[in-house]
């Protein structure tokens, strides 16, 4: 049984910035009303005509091959998180193997909206650690902006997301009591609805019902979050999944050096962090100028903790997610 850890991380998000005061010429909002609720103050938008969800996620790929020291020749398996393909199908998985050149790996694609990148973690770490493959690229990437309601009607979720990708390697690690030591994965599938985007599907409502009846009110092809009842939830399963990894592995919150949470909302960071008394340094939040990024959240913060000198070798670094499903999970590192 060998060791995984994150050898190689990478970002990318669009140019084209989208400040509260735009919104607000789109829909009956304003600056202090998202902050306050969200503490979201910009997010990043696509341009039409410009990146896709595969190709933001070929961008943080890049970027994150270089940064482990290898290149795309030494990848073995691909495993891409979104809920914003390209395509209905293929996945974006495959779409990446081409762009990147790489040869004929298998490339996996997971639904698991904004618990994606904590299970793509896991299954890497499994794939490593059986001995399978040696470095696996896990990429979360989602363009949220071109199916968002951008009207007064659409306001409570469209003013949460944002679009961008994070990639990570995950390879074998050498070094004794290092790298990932456990993944801890939940779903609670009662509570499907409470976030979801229901058309167009193969199920109840199908895209020639849509288009036959022409409904300009028709919502079913724009997400719905039942936001109070998500948080309630979210702090809850937060709490949950970070104690077990915890206790797994015999540690307590007082070792945790960096938390890395799923941006969802900054209130809920922040009540996680005053429930493990953590201080600002220990906890990285930036969907203040990105949102929320769904599955590219976690890679995007913690490329960007990475980057700026927040974390170190030998820390303890707590990746947690919760999201559409419902799904959570967390993630245990040893950097």
């Amino acid at each position: 049984m060998f060791q995984s850890k994150i050898s190689g991380l990478g970002f990318f998000v669009p140019e084209n910035v989208v400040s509260n005061d735009d919104l607000s010429k789109v829909m009956d909002t304003n600056d202090e009303w998202i902050q306050e609720r969200t503490g979201i103050k910009e997010r990043r938008h696509v341009i039409k005509g410009t990146d896709t969800t595969a190709t933001m996620g070929v961008k943080a790929a890049q970027k994150a091959i270089e940064n482990a020291g290898i290149t795309k020749e030494d990848i073995d398996f691909i495993v891409f998180a979104t809920l914003s393909p390209d395509y209905y199908f293929p996945g974006p998985g495959v779409l990446v193997q081409r762009d990147l050149g790489i040869d004929t790996v298998g490339a996996l694609d997971i639904r698991n909206q904004c618990s994606g990148f904590v299970y793509g973690i896991s299954i890497a770490d499994q794939y490593v650690k059986s001995g399978m493959y040696k470095n696996v690229l896990v990429i979360g990437s989602e363009v949220h902006s071109t199916g968002l309601d951008m009207s007064t009607r659409g306001r409570g979720v469209s003013v949460i997301f944002g679009d961008g990708a994070g990639a990570a390697i995950v390879s074998r690690e050498t070094e004794e009591g290092k790298g990932i030591l456990s993944t801890h994965l939940h779903s609670e599938g009662q509570h499907a609805e409470e976030l979801s985007l229901i058309a167009p599907g193969m199920g109840k409502r199908w895209i020639t019902d849509i288009i036959q009846d022409a409904d300009p009110e028709e919502t079913s092809y724009y997400p719905y979050m039942n936001g109070q009842f998500v948080f309630k939830n979210a702090v809850v399963r937060f709490s949950e999944v970070i104690m077990e990894g915890l206790k797994t592995n015999g540690l307590s919150p007082e070792d945790i050096d960096m938390l890395i949470p799923h941006q969802a909302n900054l209130r809920i960071s922040q009540f996680i962090q005053g429930k493990f008394k953590l201080k600002d340094d220990q906890v990285h939040n930036n969907i203040m100028k990105y949102g929320n990024t769904t599955a590219a959240s976690i890679p995007i913060a913690l490329s960007e903790a990475y980057q700026q000198g927040k974390i170190k070798s030998g820390d303890l670094v707590v990746l947690a997610a919760f999201g559409s499903g419902f799904t959570w999970g967390s993630v245990i590192i040893r950097w």
